[in-house]
């Protein structure tokens, strides 16, 4: 999974600002990675929303203009993995609750499976997919 930031220049600094999630971009001074501090600042909106209970919204493709030019910022596993699950489960149009009854869970161990910091198992997570009726994919690529 992968969302795209738009990178330009503003005066001295690097700007990077993903314009599928509002509100979220950075500036990288001279010398300073652009790539590193537009993940940094990706994941922590990512994080925040799914704490708040919110569902952030998905990847879309984003055009550039101009001087622009566009950067894939990838969402390490642990974390696509939950947006995933929430996402799923919204467009299901299922609360926790119920998703827990349909999983045979708890609420509490739903709500984990969408907390950024909890490590679900595989058995957990395909668990939760039959109930949401979809498939779980797992695959591994090159870097």
């Amino acid at each position: 999974m992968y969302y795209t930031a738009i990178i330009t220049k503003e005066g001295k600094q690097t700007l990077a600002d993903f314009p599928g999630c509002p509100g979220c971009q950075t500036f990288a001074d001279p010398g300073e990675e652009i790539g590193e501090r537009a993940a940094e600042a990706l994941m922590g909106w990512l994080e925040a929303h799914l704490v708040s209970g919110q569902a952030p919204p998905e990847p879309k493709t984003v055009r550039t203009k101009g001087r622009a030019r566009a950067l894939q910022v990838p969402v390490p596993a642990k974390l696509a993995v939950k947006l995933a699950l929430r996402w799923a489960r919204l467009r299901a149009g299922l609360t926790q609750a119920e998703l827990a009854r349909r999983a045979g869970l708890s609420q509490p161990a739903v709500a984990r499976l969408e907390d950024p910091d909890h490590n679900p198992t595989l058995d957990m997570l395909e668990r939760v997919a039959t109930a949401l009726g979809v498939r779980l994919e797992v695959g591994l690529r090159a870097a």
